[in-house]
């Protein structure tokens, strides 16, 4: 497909979703090193090297169903305009920007999920709104973070089990080596996962000005950008929410690093596989609270395990807040220009 024709808006909102993308890594880079970082197993400058790489690559290993899901199964593909995607965009960065500040571990997907539905609610109301998608959505904040902290809880068990017999030096050299597989695996599923938010965004804009032939896809060269916007983002790293997942939750050895990075990959890969948007922060948040449970139930930092959950559930409904300010004011701006 050919940009040549595009006008100066459509041109410039791709670049504020890829904006959106970079954020993206740079708010969620905490996801896939924290861990990795916090057991001292790589330095933060290497981490987030290691990271970068393989969300870049992700686009090799995992189909588009996620970006399918996000471009036309939220909201109507049918109802999207330029203001629709310039208040989700301006809904979930700004979001971003507030959580990020204040070292907040929220999801960078459901800001850009609840984006969509205050911008896309603000146009066509409820009619606008896919349902199948938003509960599969919905649905995946529950089961993304219980089902990362069972396989984190059950690898814990089974690798306590299997090297009970090691000693605890040759047991935490074997598992520094082992988290770098792990982090490298959560690291895939994030490239895989976020990156294609941004891809059903950008396709969807496409479709809605006619430059996808009448048929919704996503051409090669939004799955290159994007995986390199996100790519970048986390170079640049999110050290304040760094802190928060890495120590604050709970503290943790190589060996439960790689259980939860583990775990937290598992639960990636399967959703992406499925087409189902989930948040590799709730993801990776319940597989590090997996791993702390496993010791003791005191063992976890509830009070700030509550405050991301708390964080969590309003983060769908003040991105869709606004988003709607967001969309409205680029309809007043469409009107005066």
């Amino acid at each position: 497909m050919d940009l040549g024709g595009a006008s100066l808006l459509l041109i410039s909102l791709i670049g504020v979703a890829l904006l959106f993308d970079f954020l993206n890594g740079l708010h969620d880079a905490a996801n896939s090193i924290a861990t990795v970082v916090s057991t001292r197993v790589l330095s933060p400058r290497v981490a987030v090297v290691w990271a970068a790489f393989f969300n870049f690559i992700a686009f090799l290993f995992f189909g588009l169903h996620v970006a399918t899901t996000v471009g036309k199964g939220i909201v109507s593909a049918d109802i999207v305009s330029d203001a629709v995607i310039f208040g989700a965009l301006g809904g979930a960065i700004s979001w971003n920007i507030i959580t990020w500040l204040a070292g907040i571990p929220s999801s960078s997907s459901h800001a850009l999920i609840g984006g969509l539905l205050g911008a896309g609610m603000t146009k066509a109301g409820f009619e606008g709104v896919v349902w199948s998608g938003v509960l599969k959505t919905m649905a995946g904040i529950v089961v993304s973070p219980s089902l990362g902290f069972v396989l984190a809880l059950v690898l814990v068990f089974i690798v306590s089990w299997t090297f009970v017999k090691l000693t605890p030096s040759v047991a935490d050299a074997t598992f520094r080596k082992l988290q770098l597989f792990s982090a490298a695996l959560f690291s895939l599923g994030h490239g895989g996962n976020d990156a294609q938010k941004t891809m059903g965004i950008i396709a969807v804009l496409l479709y809605s000005h006619g430059m996808l032939g009448g048929e919704f896809h996503v051409p090669f060269w939004v799955v290159i950008a994007c995986q390199a916007a996100l790519g970048l983002g986390t170079l640049f790293g999110g050290w304040r929410i760094v802190h928060t997942m890495g120590s604050k939750i709970t503290r943790l050895s190589p060996q439960q690093g790689f259980c939860a990075e583990t775990g937290g990959a598992i639960t990636i890969f399967l959703a992406t596989h499925i087409g189902v948007p989930i948040s590799t922060t709730h993801t990776i948040t319940g597989a590090i609270v997996g791993v702390g449970a496993s010791r003791r139930m005191s063992a976890v930092r509830w009070g700030v395990a509550g405050r991301i959950v708390w964080a969590w559930i309003v983060t769908l409904p003040a991105s869709a807040v606004i988003a709607a300010g967001f969309y409205l004011l680029a309809r007043l701006l469409d009107r005066a220009f």
